[in-house]
């Protein structure tokens, strides 16, 4: 070995060191956990029954499987997910191109619009349930009086879309904040040749705003489908999961198998299961977000 790899070795290691407390940490509050999550999975464990644990492999991952009801709460976790990601980025998107414009007082409304975003997930679940969804005294069926629907029981009767219309409301402003920094990024002389070429204002933003926005687009919905996979607070607070597993999401899910059925094994498979398809769907949207910022920065 030479000299200079010598140093250079030594090198490497001096600049690694001082991360070297912050991986630990992480591996201690992350890893650590989930091994013991796994080792859970492979035991036949519940805590109503002493005595009764015992090393069975893999066939609690099997019954998660034939589950009907893991299956059909892991289709609402997709449906909350797909709607809330989409339609806050729509909604996003139509909020950032008017606050793009300069009007007076926008750093006042700005600020008002990001506002639900700072606000505690469980607060904004119980000020949904009781000030906009309650059936007495709640502000959509005093709106909706006039046209003759101010007495519908939402979170009773539609619980997984009143717990959509929650993390909409939460997660608009995030879009918004994502696609406003990509529309303040547009170099403005591009748009001005459009119009001096006769472009109207659909033909820039179909041609050149949107393409542009893509990428902003694109990463606010992979962030948002990644943290909205761990909702819990929602769900708990405004429907309990209810009626059934109706609006119950795999959190919940596997919350009350854990904690209320006291199954710990099935529950352990449950969430090694919803965090390897969380690590699988997560690799590859972001995989595609890289290849479409290497695309545009070799296009640039």
């Amino acid at each position: 070995m030479t000299k200079q790899s010598t140093i250079s070795r030594a090198e490497g290691w001096r600049r690694r060191g001082p991360l070297l407390p912050a991986l630990i940490f992480t591996i201690v509050v992350t890893q650590v956990p989930f091994a013991f999550t796994l080792y859970y999975s492979t035991q036949s464990w519940n805590l109503v029954r002493p005595g009764s644990r015992e090393f069975i492999g893999l066939r609690n991952y099997l019954y998660v499987f034939r589950d009907s009801q893991f299956r059909e709460v892991a289709l609402n976790t997709v449906i909350l997910i797909a709607g809330t990601v989409l339609i806050s980025a729509v909604l996003g998107l139509a909020v950032a191109l008017l606050l793009n414009r300069t009007f007076r007082g926008r750093g006042v409304v700005r600020t008002l619009v990001i506002t639900p975003f700072l606000i505690t997930p469980v607060a904004g679940a119980l000020l949904w349930k009781t000030a906009m969804f309650d059936p007495v005294f709640g502000l959509v069926n005093f709106v909706l009086q006039p046209l003759g629907l101010g007495d519908v029981e939402w979170v009773s009767q539609f619980p997984l879309a009143s717990v959509m219309a929650n993390l909409i409301w939460r997660w608009t402003p995030f879009m918004m904040l994502l696609i406003l920094a990509g529309l303040q990024s547009m170099p403005t002389d591009v748009l001005e040749a459009g119009r001096v070429d006769g472009a109207g204002p659909i033909t820039l933003f179909r041609e050149l705003t949107l393409p542009h926005l893509r990428r902003f687009i694109e990463l606010g919905v992979v962030l948002g489908a990644i943290y909205l996979i761990n909702t819990f607070g929602a769900v708990y607070m405004m429907t309990q999961g209810g009626p059934g597993v109706e609006s119950a999401n795999l959190p919940f899910y596997i919350y009350q198998r854990a904690f209320l059925g006291f199954d710990i094994g099935q529950a352990a498979a449950m969430g090694v299961i919803t965090v390897v398809a969380t690590i699988l769907i997560s690799t590859l949207a972001l995989r595609l977000l890289f290849k479409t910022f290497t695309a545009t920065r070799e296009a640039a």
